[in-house]
């Protein structure tokens, strides 16, 4: 089936449908120029260069009907997206105008393309590995800075190179067991166990340090889910409109308004913040409906990244809001948490060093940063979101480095077992273990690794991969 295809021109829209000034029709495959050219009038494509753009008309091929004027982009074979000839038909962005072009080039022998499929060849045919490849459907649903610079860092090989140079040395000692094995009978040593042992604990490294990462990639890739918690009344929807700049949530006077969360995002200096606004936190609800509100307030907390604990200065004391804090992060110590005081313009002189607070990470106390503003008047939206970030950047969810960072589950996963496998010929060696087990611990850490870039695969692990993308990427 894969070879079939494989040989077939296809076709797809590239761009969104729905009506828009342009709209790109993409064909790749042996037959794409002739089948283009069938319809295409002023010029021989087919005796023209790559790299070249040539203005015209289509028309139904017999009849003087004209379908669009368009502009087709021509891209030979082997320097293209695909490594395929490719041709792009720049066109009217009108919806009958797209099916009209789309049922002519099916006509001349094209068929539609599948999810992802232009990608998939462009793997097929080495112009990517699998990781670059994820990476394109990572950089099309960038919506942050970050996101857009880690996809763009993965895209152009940083991670590949990364893994390949890991494997690279990797395979070097695993020829040499695997030459052993060849000479068992002579009890030759033609790997060195110390350098093995040294190299092994270098990798070790790298792999956990990828794993550490991820994390911060699904941050990055997701939004840093920022839970705007407190007791009733004390302004969590005034401050959530104020961070949207638009009447996102309903404000009241009465306790107890917001019974469920809202959530909503804000970029902020190129980070992507998810603000949940919830249910105000209070020991005894006004109803049932009230009362999960507030339990799902408490579990919404455990799935933050960051809490944001907003206290009204003009009734709670220093040690009310340390004790709100500590009870609502009991079991949740490495929980970074910033403390903002609301309604600064109507409490009375503050000091900042009335609200000395701490929280405790692990074992050790550490001050709490707070912030005073007036969410009702927009006053401290700056100093807040300032501290937002320094928050998130100290407690290691964000950089602006261009390490590499693992954004995709599927690569954590295949790391995991990576490191699993290192840790199983660490200690074969420490045991003194056969070569032939430590051959195959060695073959399943680079099983691991290849199958990240795509050098180890399976026809199910495509499928799984390329169908989760555009039907014209």
């Amino acid at each position: 089936m894969l070879a079939a295809s494989y040989t077939d021109t296809i076709v797809a829209l590239s761009t969104p449908p729905g009506v828009g000034a342009l709209a790109v029709v993409r064909l790749s495959g042996p037959e794409a120029v002739s089948i283009v050219q069938a319809l295409f009038s002023k010029k021989n494509l087919s005796a023209q260069p790559g790299h070249t753009l040539h203005y015209g008309t289509l028309r139904e091929p017999g009849t003087a009907q004209i379908l669009d004027e368009v502009v087709v982009a021509l891209y030979r074979g082997p320097r293209s997206y695909t490594r395929e000839d490719v041709v792009e038909i720049s066109g009217h962005g009108s919806d009958f105008i797209v099916r009209q072009v789309l049922a002519a080039l099916l006509r001349q022998g094209a068929r539609l393309a599948e999810a992802g499929e232009f990608t998939k060849r462009a793997f097929l045919n080495g112009a990517l590995d699998l990781a670059q490849a994820e990476a394109v459907a990572d950089l099309i649903a960038a919506d942050s800075a970050l996101s857009h610079q880690v996809a763009l860092n993965q895209l152009r090989g940083g991670f590949s190179d990364e893994l390949r140079g890991l494997r690279a040395r990797l395979i070097t000692f695993a020829s040499l067991l695997e030459l052993e094995l060849d000479f068992g009978e002579e009890d030759v040593e033609f790997a060195d166990r110390t350098g093995l042992a040294r190299l092994l604990a270098e990798v070790t490294g790298v792999v956990q340090g990828l794993l550490r990462s991820f994390e911060l990639g699904n941050v990055i890739k997701n939004g840093i889910t920022t839970v705007i918690a407190g007791r009733p009344n004390a302004g969590k929807s005034t401050l959530l409109n104020a961070l949207l700049r638009e009447e996102r949530a309903i404000v009241s006077a009465i306790p107890g308004t917001t019974r469920d969360f809202i959530e909503d995002e804000v970029s902020i200096d190129g980070l992507r913040f998810r603000f949940v606004d919830t249910a105000g936190l209070r020991d005894n609800p006004a109803d049932e409906v009230e009362a999960i509100g507030v339990r799902r307030t408490r579990e919404r907390i455990g799935q933050a990244a960051l809490l944001l604990y907003l206290f009204d200065l003009t009734e709670l004391t220093p040690s009310e809001v340390q004790a709100d804090i500590a009870e609502l992060t009991a079991a949740l110590p490495k929980l970074p948490v910033l403390a903002v005081g609301n309604k600064r313009d109507l409490a009375a002189q503050l000091s900042v060093s009335d609200y000395q607070l701490a929280t405790s990470h692990g074992e050790q106390a550490q001050a709490l940063p707070v912030v005073f503003i007036a969410a009702s008047q927009r006053e401290g939206l700056d100093e807040l979101q300032t501290a937002l970030l320094a928050q998130v950047r100290g407690a290691g969810l964000a950089t602006t480095g261009t390490a590499t960072i693992v954004t995709n589950v599927r690569h954590a996963r295949a790391l995991e077992r990576a490191a699993e496998h290192l840790a199983a010929v660490r200690q074969g060696l420490n045991e003194g273990r056969g070569t032939e087990l430590l051959a195959a611990d060695l073959r399943h850490t680079l099983g691991a690794l290849g199958e990240i870039t795509g050098e180890i695969s399976s026809d199910d692990l495509l499928t799984s991969i390329f169908t989760q993308f555009c039907i014209g990427k």
